[in-house]
């Protein structure tokens, strides 16, 4: 041994530097930088980490990483961790990879090595068939590492799409998300957001100013409510963190680890047999009266409980998950209460998604038909509700999972054949006696077919009455589509749950394989 080498430390010893080390990481910054981050009503990636996983449950992957930039202040600037915390934990048991960034350093600015242990963990996440959540609070790309910085996103934007259908991708957004940064989220199954605290744009408000002169504030421009209810962006919008991570634990609980799988089953003490008596109260017979399709929804799954997806958009069509028998099924509604139900452009690209989603992991699809038609308007139409309404065509006709559509009331013209009808592919169409099957309804019909009969007559108004009851009479009684093999079964509201249950259970064996082809060319 020479002179200038130092001796090696005692195992005991560098055991006690290595604790230090990452007793270093895991506090983070200086006290001052978690004090400003819960000043503004934000929780630091640890606390949300502790929040969304089983305690103790934690497992931290490149705790000790650091960038290697050099230059513009950043050589003498290189915390463990990088900014972001990354590893995997549990969820009610089962494993979920997550990574979070740290705003209070860096601002949670992405960086080369700050992104490549992004990728590690969604690597992991895909290669072990788990789900990936990202809790995302970050200024975007870090400008002092440039182009490479830009490059680590695009490696999680592909990672995103490669693993897209193959896991559940979750993004619960806790903080500002700006530029190119948000399309990750956006490659995701479920983007959750928090009132105040977190934003999303492309572009944010100073340069919308600059380019067209209009003045708005963050949140006007990309807040939790504007992406839940106007942009469609945001599944969820949530009032604190709490809340918004309880309930990523709950849809997690509701969805299987990947696409090999099923969801887990629960058992309650609801019985499958169950009648359904209140149904036939709850929806009125007269097809122009509104009611809350939720309450057919709460009926008919256990125990009343259902999780419904994007809730603030798009209201007119109800998308939800719930278990029937235990077992995990996707509800697609039209909604009477909201503009009568009608599909739009947004209703059909909220439903196509949804029944995507379902196919693609595996859970059951019951829709629930009471449907006017398409939204009519030079607006729907230069707006392109002909390549809208398809992907919901598009979505059904692709998907291979047990489906059964069930004609509450009205279904009327390309509307009726769009919500999953049997002659799309649905394994059971069903329908209860006040079902209302035709291709639109008995007044428009009777006002085409016997106009000159109408006009000529000495009383228009009762001549009218008579030809829309014979219309009626004859091509819109409750058993017409059953006769033509086109109703698996009238049933009675009151089975509905049993009927469902049973229907769903003789199905679950079901396999449907799609021709070879590298992928389709839905309509986007």
């Amino acid at each position: 041994m020479t002179t200038s080498e130092a001796p090696p430390l005692p195992a005991a010893d560098r055991a006690a530097e290595l604790a230090g080390i990452k007793a270093l990481a895991l506090a983070g910054p200086d006290a001052r930088a978690t004090e400003r981050q819960h000043a503004k009503g934000k929780l630091t990636a640890r606390e949300r980490i502790a929040l969304l996983l089983d305690p103790d449950s934690f497992h931290e992957i490149e705790t000790l990483r650091r960038h290697r930039a050099t230059g513009l202040g950043l050589e003498d600037k290189r915390p463990y961790t990088d900014g972001v915390i990354t590893g995997w934990g549990t969820v009610e048991g089962r494993t979920v990879f997550v990574y979070a960034h740290d705003f209070r350093i860096f601002g949670g600015a992405l960086g080369e090595a700050h992104a490549e242990k992004i990728h590690k963990v969604m690597d992991l996440a895909e290669s072990t068939g788990a789900p990936l959540v990202s809790l995302n609070d970050g200024a975007g790309a870090r400008i002092q590492e440039g182009v490479s910085a830009l490059a680590g996103y695009g490696g999680i934007f592909q990672r995103n799409t490669r693993a897209s259908g193959v896991i559940p991708q979750i993004s619960v957004m806790v903080g500002p998300c700006a530029g190119g940064a948000a399309y990750s989220p956006a490659l995701t199954d479920f983007v959750f957001m928090v009132r105040g605290t977190s934003q999303m744009f492309i572009t944010g408000p100073d340069v919308v100013k600059a380019v067209t002169g209009e003045e708005i504030t963050h949140n006007g421009l990309g807040g939790a409510d504007v992406h839940a209810a106007v942009s469609g962006v945001a599944a969820f919008a949530y009032d604190d963190e709490p809340s918004c991570l309880e309930d990523v634990r709950h849809l997690l609980s509701l969805l299987p680890s990947n696409n090999r799988e099923t969801p887990p089953r629960e058992h309650g003490g609801d019985r499958p047999d169950r009648r359904t008596d209140a149904l036939s109260r709850t929806v009125p017979a007269n097809p122009q009266q509104a009611y809350d399709i939720r309450s057919v929804i709460e009926e008919v799954v256990d125990d009343g409980d259902y999780f419904e997806i994007q809730p603030a958009w798009a209201t007119n069509v109800v998308c939800a998950l719930a278990r029937m028998d235990g077992h995990v099924t996707g509800f697609v509604a039209n909604q009477p209460a909201s503009l009568a139900g009608v599909l739009d452009i947004h209703a059909s690209e909220k439903a196509a998604r949804f029944v995507q989603f379902c196919d693609a992991f595996n859970i059951p699809l019951v829709t629930l038909v009471d449907v006017p038609g398409f939204l009519p308007g030079v607006d729907q139409e230069h707006n392109g509700i002909i390549r809208h309404g398809a992907k919901l065509l598009y979505a059904y006709c692709n998907a291979t999972v047990p489906r059964i559509s069930l004609v509450l009331r009205k279904a009327y013209g390309g509307a009726y054949i769009v919500m999953d009808s049997r002659s799309i592919g649905a394994d059971l169409a069903l329908a209860w006696p006040t079902n209302e099957i035709a291709v639109m309804g008995a007044e428009g019909a009777a006002n085409v077919i016997f106009r000159r009969e109408i006009a000529a007559a000495a009383d228009p108004d009762a001549m009218r009455a008579q030809k829309i009851k014979e219309y009626t009479a004859e091509l819109m009684h409750p058993y017409y589509a059953a006769e033509r093999g086109l109703v698996d079964d009238v049933i009675d509201p009151a089975e509905t749950r049993s009927v469902l249950i049973r229907s769903l259970d003789m199905l679950r064996p079901k396999y449907a394989d799609l021709p070879s082809r590298k992928h389709g060319n839905p309509p986007v």
